[in-house]
């Protein structure tokens, strides 16, 4: 099982976003929060964002749409070119055919879980999907601490994977930092996306390898 770190951009500096993406040109993606204001409280940035970094970011993007209606709005931002495209449960209308037209359209489709979301609802569905979102945090906002109640979805989300036999990523996102990536490693995450952990950090490269060698280390236990 291979470790990516994916370091979001919401906790970069928004005017110059670019420099920023080169900051984390060793990391495995940059993790694009879309937030509209209405499915969470905050407002970020969209899709001719998301547009104009495709053309300038060293590494790939990976978009995780907190908004309503991802029926209507997701698959233009696999059209844009982003890598992955990982779109709430909680606000989609037909969460399997959305998933369809972001694989139709080249992205890898993901489902994400707010932390009070229950895992067991999609367990059939996996198939569909490239990655599984178990939010760590309450969605909206940056910087927030980790919440250790999401660990025992995350085990059971990864041992339900691993029934499947499928090639399914496990992320999660919300309070990620040296001090609690092994534990959530350890129960079963293998992409990680950290914001203030890395953006925060005098030496973002080295950061992300911090993070990817701690939790490489916990999977292996």
């Amino acid at each position: 099982m291979t470790i990516q770190v994916n370091p979001s951009i919401l906790s970069a500096d928004f005017a110059n976003l670019q420099a920023e993406l080169e900051r984390i040109s060793t990391a495995d993606a940059a993790h694009v929060d879309v937030m509209d204001g209405h499915f969470v409280p905050n407002l970020t940035l969209g899709l001719p964002v998301v547009e104009a970094l495709r053309k300038v970011s060293p590494v790939p993007l990976d978009c995780h749409l907190m908004i309503e209606a991802p029926d209507r709005w997701a698959p233009a931002y696999a059209e844009a070119g982003a890598q992955g495209v990982t779109f709430h449960a909680e606000a989609a209308a037909a969460p399997v055919r959305l998933a369809r037209e972001l694989r139709a359209a080249g992205a890898r489709a993901g489902i994400a879980l707010r932390p009070a979301t229950p895992l067991e609802p999609y367990v059939d569905l996996l198939a569909e999907f490239d990655m599984l979102l178990v939010m760590t945090v309450e969605p909206g906002f940056g910087g927030q601490s980790f919440l250790d109640v999401t660990l025992p979805k995350i085990r059971r989300a990864r041992a339900a994977i691993g029934a499947s036999g499928l090639d399914v990523r496990l992320q999660v996102d919300g309070g990620v930092s040296a001090s609690t990536i092994e534990r959530a490693a350890e129960a079963g995450a293998d992409v990680f996306v950290a914001g203030s952990a890395v953006y925060g950090a005098e030496d973002a490269a080295a950061a992300v390898a911090q993070l990817r060698a701690l939790a490489t280390a916990a999977c292996a236990h």
